[in-house]
């Protein structure tokens, strides 16, 4: 019987930016042959999508059923939870470095490492709650770069909603989204209690005025990978079948 599985392969990448080594998990599918190009999905959070959101096991079997292209994903593991506020949160010091760092010193690094489609269409951005967040500020900021987002519960602020106003190309970037029901008391890093549903509806009004390429669901249940994790498989054949 044919190996169907993809392997993860671990690369660190120097970053001037943020002045660190960044450490990288990169699924390639079983069937991986510098010959052909790949779509390539940038995910934040990157460790939690493997084990605890079983990205690669989902990824293989829809590659197998030749549900979605060909794709490449690359998992950006965050150190800590300061760590990750620090570079995901529109507020955090390192945030708007961590962008460039994804924009100019990640994606450059993997066109010349893989074979990539090096275009934005070509490119995605995935994340979770603040990991969402930050897929979609680098991604309003580089849209030739990143011409595809999903967006798993991200934490919408005023910066978020500025941030997606100011965008004046929306045709360049599709979005995937998804919130759920009963996320109107989220326990956040820094212990404040926050409501996400309401902000993301007032998100998704303004993906929907400004003709965003647009998908929109509220799935029943509340912050955590219970739900995300059955939601991949839709969210990687919704953007890449």
């Amino acid at each position: 019987m044919q190996e169907t599985r993809g392997t993860i392969k671990d690369m660190t990448i120097s970053s001037k930016e943020l002045g660190e080594d960044i450490e990288l998990l990169v699924y390639l599918p079983a069937t991986y042959t510098p010959l052909y190009k790949y779509h390539m999905l940038i995910v934040p959070d990157g460790r939690d999508y493997f084990q605890l959101g079983r990205i690669g096991r989902t990824t293989d079997e829809l590659l197998k059923n030749r549900e979605i292209e060909n794709i490449i994903i690359v998992g950006i593991p965050y150190k800590n939870v300061e760590d990750r506020w620090k570079k995901y949160h529109p507020k955090g010091e390192q945030n708007h470095a961590y962008i460039r760092f994804l924009a100019h010193e990640l994606v450059p690094f993997l066109d010349q490492e893989f074979p990539t489609y090096q275009m934005g269409m070509g490119r995605a951005l995935l994340g979770d709650s603040l990991a969402a967040t930050v897929s979609l500020m680098a991604a309003s900021e580089y849209p030739h770069t990143f011409g595809k987002v999903l967006l798993q519960s991200p934490m919408v602020d005023e910066n978020v909603l500025h941030a997606v106003k100011e965008i004046n190309q929306p045709h360049l970037t599709s979005v995937y989204h998804v919130i759920g029901k009963e996320e109107t008391n989220v326990q956040t890093t820094k212990n404040e209690e926050k409501d996400f549903l309401t902000p993301n509806r007032e998100l998704s009004k303004l993906f929907t005025e400004k003709g965003f390429p647009y998908f929109y669901d509220e799935f029943d249940g509340d912050h955590t990978w219970t739900h995300w994790q059955p939601d991949l498989k839709r969210a990687l054949k919704q953007m890449f079948s």
